[in-house]
């Protein structure tokens, strides 16, 4: 089975979004998809009622998932960590105890432009139109890791 974590900084916009996303892209027999934040603000909580609007726009249910901080022993449960943006890499690195950890950790939107580092923007301090550019790019990304893993 191969396992794969989302991280962004409060586990209720981004990852939680990437999680529910991926999950209906991928068979759950042979995959595993869940979501951390490298913050602990929102340890417990459903994610954000416009993350889970948004989804439930675009016909998935991810208002059961809780936010949960990331942490170093996700690197020996994960196969891939797909990271929202640069300052989630680097708190996720910061983590990384050899290279190996290391390697495990890209930027999802490198899925789309790849080698380019790009930031998936944090709507949370935006309007719902933030949210629906943030869902349509991790919707194409992860369409490329499902194609991609696939294979």
């Amino acid at each position: 089975m191969t396992k794969i974590l989302m991280v962004c900084l409060g586990n209720i916009c981004r990852s939680p979004l990437a999680e529910g996303i991926l999950k209906s892209k991928l068979p759950n027999d042979s995959f595993f998809i869940d979501s951390a934040g490298t913050g602990n603000y929102h340890i417990g909580k459903n994610p954000d009622t416009r993350s889970i609007a948004i989804a439930k726009k675009h016909g998935l249910d991810i208002s059961n998932l809780k936010g949960r901080q990331f942490e170093v022993s996700d690197f020996d449960t994960f196969d891939i960590i797909y990271v929202m943006d640069e300052s989630n890499y680097r708190n996720v690195i910061s983590l990384a105890r050899n290279e190996n950890d290391k390697l495990k950790v890209n930027f999802i939107l490198n899925e789309i432009t790849p080698g380019l580092d790009e930031n998936v923007p944090d709507p949370y301090y935006g309007g719902h139109e933030g949210f629906e550019n943030v869902y349509k790019m991790l919707d194409e990304a992860c369409s490329v890791i499902a194609k991609k893993l696939l294979k």
